[in-house]
């Protein structure tokens, strides 16, 4: 193939056709040359292209064959008064202020000339429409031979919101915290390509821990963890809960106030008195639910033990002096969730004919049951709490935080040697002891269960404590 450059073509006379080099030569035509056609190109036929007009119409206009134009309807509805159709003729239109769907455009043909076979007027109502007619016949008239819209072609947009303590972290993401209640407001909603949904952490209350007057009362259950796998905004680390076995699906947020619910800790209260759950804490269609209370003592020498609670995580059993065996503990992820919002606390354990060994359950926590200390040998005594189960870690505001730990058991007061049940990591509260050793509450804001009271000691030592408040925090790319 060769390359034939033109710089002057001199006409022959007598002859018909000119015929310029061979198949598959390419001419190049000098900058400033035009070309005339006076005459009949066949082969050629119309591209179908308008030479676009860049002063933007914002009133009724006669278009003129071979333009396009930008039409902005901000103002209100505008008329684009096709040209006199002749086949070949092309026009274009470009929707400038993405407002067609408010303030319509319409396109009205001259006189009997038709658009798509019908002569009717032709009304654009899509957002960011641009359209291409040309004339082909009398027949069909002026076709659309290209359309379009801008969202064909979309920039990234993001979410916009208040709400709670607002910090940025990992540079593009801003993280939205409540420890009360409030409102998360999306101001505006972005797009796939920036962002329009929102990673999640939702922590409920956590239950109060049992009281005792003899054995060792149960340890309060964690509230309930649920957690986003990180899908909308990435750069952290997220807690087994979200990731595993696989992500958990980010929330999509539409443009409107969320109110949110931080879920309270448990109240505690002496023996013999009713206990509760932690309370709910709530983001849109997330529940996170209470975490169970610890199973107590109610009369001393006469009434059976009381068992855990269910919940969020469930509350660890009691030992009671007269019952060997003792209590049940509450069950975990109650109401059901998938993945599980938390697990069962650990059971009371007696064991011995003389009830030598009194050992309350610690809660449950968000990644682990809690622990039933049962002896290492037969015959063995024994004044142990039993551990509450652990939180779970998350990185969702830019720092590792461990949260929904169970509490932990208290301890009967006697001579065997033992200890209280230590609290989950993840804010649970250790138990008490009847020898003078109070139970610690759970930590605030994490959700943790509040530590079991000690039996047969001073009375004070004997009341469980509350359980941690919950938490939400909301996370999304902003920039």
């Amino acid at each position: 193939m060769s390359e034939i450059k033109v710089n002057k073509i001199s006409p022959r006379t007598n002859c018909g056709t000119t015929t310029l080099g061979d198949s598959g030569d390419t001419f190049t035509i000098p900058a400033g040359v035009s070309i005339t056609n006076n005459g009949t190109a066949s082969g050629f036929g119309a591209t179908g292209a308008a030479s676009w007009n860049t002063t933007v119409k914002t009133s009724t206009f006669t278009a003129v064959a071979g333009e396009g134009y930008f039409v902005n309807t901000t103002g209100g509805a505008v008329t684009v008064n096709l040209p006199a159709g002749t086949a070949g003729a092309v026009v274009a239109v470009k929707d400038y202020a993405g407002t067609f769907d408010t303030n319509n455009c319409i396109i009205a043909p001259n006189g009997s000339d038709k658009i798509g076979g019908d002569t009717t007027d032709v009304t654009l109502t899509e957002e960011g429409v641009s359209i291409t007619l040309l004339f082909i016949d009398s027949t069909q008239g002026w076709l659309v031979t290209d359309s379009g819209l801008q969202s064909e072609a979309p920039q990234a947009k993001f979410i916009t919101a208040t709400g709670g303590t607002i910090t940025t972290v990992c540079t593009n993401y801003k993280v939205h915290t409540f420890t009360g209640p409030g409102t998360f407001t999306v101001c505006s909603v972005g797009n796939a390509a920036g962002s329009n949904t929102v990673d999640y952490l939702v922590v409920a209350g956590g239950g109060t821990g049992g009281s005792s007057v003899d054995g060792g009362a149960g340890g309060g259950g964690a509230g309930g963890y649920r957690e986003s796998g990180g899908t909308a905004s990435g750069c952290y680390t997220v807690s087994p809960l979200g990731s595993s076995p696989s992500p958990v699906a980010a929330l999509p947020v539409s443009a409107q106030g969320y109110p949110i619910t931080v879920g309270a800790g448990a109240t505690s209260a002496p023996h013999g008195s009713t206990l509760s759950n932690g309370s709910n804490s709530i983001f849109s269609t997330i529940t996170s639910a209470g975490g169970g209370f610890g199973g107590q003592g109610n009369n001393p020498g006469s009434s059976p033990a009381t068992a855990g609670n269910p919940g969020g995580s469930g509350g660890g059993g009691y030992a009671y002096t007269t019952a060997v065996g003792g209590s049940a503990a509450g069950t975990g992820n109650t109401p059901p969730v998938s993945p599980p919002q938390g697990n069962p606390g650990g059971a009371g354990v007696m064991s011995n004919s003389d009830a030598a060994t009194q050992n309350g359950g610690g809660g449950g926590g968000a990644i682990a049951v809690g622990v039933s200390s049962a002896p290492t040998c037969p015959g063995e005594v024994s004044y142990t709490g039993g551990p509450g189960g652990a939180g779970a870690t998350s990185s969702i505001n830019g720092t590792p935080t461990a949260r929904a730990g169970g509490g932990g058991a208290g301890r009967r007061y006697g001579p065997p040697s033992g200890t209280t049940g230590s609290g989950g990591a993840g804010g649970g509260g250790a138990g008490g002891s009847g020898g003078g050793d109070s139970s610690v509450a759970g930590t605030v804001n994490t959700g943790g269960g509040g530590g079991g009271g000690g039996g047969g000691g001073p009375a004070g030592t004997n009341v469980g404590s509350s359980g941690g408040s919950g938490i939400v925090i909301i996370r999304y790319k902003f920039q």
